[in-house]
C-alpha cells in the first residue's frame, strides 16, 4: 500500500526530530517537511543549545558563529548514512545528495535532500 504525501511529510518530520534528538543531543522546537518534486527540504526551528546561544552573543560573534557552522555540518556529514537510510526506506528514493545550513540568528536548520526521482504517493481524495 502507497503513503499519502502527508504520511510520508509526517514520516520524515518524526524521523528528523528523532535523530537530532539521539544524535545530535536536542530536538527541534518544531520541525516541517516539504516534498518538491524530487527535492525533500526540511526546515527545523530552535535547534542551538543555550551553549551554542552564548557562543554567539559574545563579542565575537563572527566566530562564534562559524564555529557552530562547522561543528554541525561535520555532525551531519557523520550521521548523514543514517538520514540517508531513514529518507529512502520512508519514499523508497535513493537520496542523491544531501544539504544543510543553520542560522545563527534566528536558530533555524535547514536539511536539503535531493532524490534520484520524484517519490510516489497515493493520492488523497
Amino acid at each position: 500500500m502507497n503513503k499519502t504525501k502527508g504520511q510520508i511529510v509526517a514520516e520524515i518530520s518524526e524521523a528528523i526530530i528523532k535523530f537530532e534528538k539521539e544524535y545530535m543531543g536536542r530536538g527541534p522546537l518544531e520541525t516541517k517537511t516539504y516534498i518538491l518534486g524530487d527535492m525533500v527540504l526540511v526546515r527545523l526551528k530552535g535547534v542551538l543549545t543555550q551553549a551554542e546561544h552564548q557562543l554567539v552573543s559574545t563579542g565575537e560573534e563572527t566566530k562564534g558563529r562559524d564555529l557552530i557552522k562547522q561543528v554541525r555540518i561535520a555532525l551531519l556529514e557523520k550521521g548523514r548514512p543514517l538520514l540517508e537510510a531513514v529518507i529512502v526506506s520512508i519514499t523508497g528514493c535513493k537520496v542523491k545528495s544531501l544539504h544543510t545550513d543553520i542560522s545563527t540568528v534566528t536558530g533555524e536548520r535547514i536539511i536539503l535532500f535531493t532524490l534520484e526521482k520524484d517519490p510516489t504517493f497515493e493520492q488523497t481524495s
